[in-house]
Formats: C-alpha cells, structure tokens, sequence
C-alpha cells in the first residue's frame, strides 16, 4: 500500500487511476468513513479524539490526493483540457470533503 502511495505522490500512477480510483472512490470511502467516525465518537463524549479521528486521516489523505493528481495530470499525454479538468475536480472534491 505504502508503494502506491508512494507512486500516487510522485505522479506515476496514470492520471485515470489517479483521479477515480484515488480522487473519487478513494475520497468518498476515506471522508465517509472519518466522518463517520467523528460522529458516533462524538455522540461518546470524545470531542477530542473525534477531531483527530475526523480530520487526522481524511485531511492528509486529500492533501496526498491533491498532489497525486496534479503530478499525474503534468504527464498525462492526452488532450489537456482532461489534464486541467482533473485537476480542478479533485481540488474542488477534496476541499468540500475536508470542510464538510
């Protein structure tokens, strides 16, 4: 898992796989889940730890994502107006998943 990451930081993931797998799918199933959690921690009285729960794993995840994808659509060979609309998506995706 570590590898892909790894791959997804730097760009060399394909920008498809980039943004669907990681951006979309990967983005929904980690903000779900954090917030998820964040609530039913916080119906436990623990404010504390459902802020790091909501925000510790969801906010690093978009951060990484962010990059991924902007890494991948630099190299993306195709038409660049699909390099730049992935891009924009993911920014706007991960930002409202991170304030929400």
């Amino acid at each position: 898992m570590m590898n892909k990451l790894q791959a997804l930081w730097a760009g060399d993931v394909p920008l498809g796989d980039a943004f669907w797998t990681w951006a979309v799918f990967g983005g929904l199933l980690v903000n779900i889940s954090s917030s998820a959690l964040l609530l039913i921690l916080i119906t436990l009285d623990r404010p504390w730890l459902a802020l790091m729960a909501g925000y510790g794993f969801s906010v690093p995840y978009n951060l990484a994502v962010m990059v991924g994808v902007w890494r991948s659509a630099d190299r993306y060979d195709g038409p660049t107006l699909h390099a730049n609309l992935a891009r924009g998506a993911t920014v706007i995706l991960m930002t409202l998943l991170t304030v929400t």
